[in-house]
């Protein structure tokens, strides 16, 4: 199939070629950073199981909503200091991970309309 080709128009291989273009480039943007977030996950997670026996935490407190809530805030206000860093550095792990997967989704899906 031949297909019309005026300056500043692409043709069907162009398009194809520069959506995977884009898409090799986001992903060796983020690869290398969420790779890292995960393993800080991952690893900050080991690090609370191997200081805190969770199952012990979670089964302790009360089991409605709001009261569970402020006794896992009071946990984490009570407990040591480097749990409280592995737990923040897992949370902050957490965002990022979702951060970068929604932005990588987003601009899949916006790019390979075009």
């Amino acid at each position: 199939m031949i297909e019309n080709t005026e300056l500043g128009e692409r043709t069907g291989i162009e398009k194809n070629v520069m959506r995977r273009v884009r898409l090799i480039r986001i992903l060796g943007l983020i690869i290398s950073t969420l790779v890292l977030a995960l393993i800080t996950f991952v690893l900050a997670l080991w690090g609370i199981g191997k200081q805190v026996w969770v199952d012990r935490v979670l089964t302790n407190g009360p089991q409605d909503f709001t009261g569970h809530a402020l006794y896992l805030v009071y946990a984490f206000a009570h407990t040591r200091f480097l749990v409280q860093i592995l737990a923040l550095l897992s949370f902050v792990a957490f965002l990022y991970i979702i951060r970068e997967t929604y932005k990588a989704l987003v601009s899949f899906f916006t790019h390979s309309h075009t």
